[in-house]
């Protein structure tokens, strides 16, 4: 296997022991964020029913600046569509990530436009 391959997988795997303790209900969906180098996407997803309730992403937007700021501009908008989908609470996937930086400021962003996580 070479590096690249050792890569992916370790990375897939530390998500899937994220994953395996979060599930998303009808009642908690879960709030998936994905980092890229050059876009941010969360997406509030229902596993039990298998539908995308919100969906944001800075491709395609008028979102500006930094990568930290336009996570935190994806979790403010993410924030606003579960309002509008009656969702008050999620439960939070980072995925692969660390709990700092990029998915620090999109999650504290999320809680203050009033999602609770």
């Amino acid at each position: 296997m070479n590096r690249l391959d050792l890569k992916k997988n370790l990375t897939m795997r530390r998500a899937q022991r994220v994953r395996a303790h979060i599930k998303g209900t009808a009642s908690r969906p879960r709030l998936s964020v994905h980092v890229s180098h050059l876009h941010v996407t969360a997406q509030i997803v229902d596993d039990a029913a298998g539908k995308t309730l919100a969906y944001v992403t800075t491709a395609g937007s008028k979102a500006s600046g930094t990568m930290t700021e336009r996570a935190a501009w994806v979790g403010t908008e993410v924030s606003k569509k579960a309002k509008k989908a009656n969702i008050t609470k999620v439960v939070f996937d980072r995925g692969a990530r660390k709990y700092h930086g990029r998915i620090k400021a999109l999650a504290d962003a999320a809680r203050s436009e009033g999602l609770e996580f």
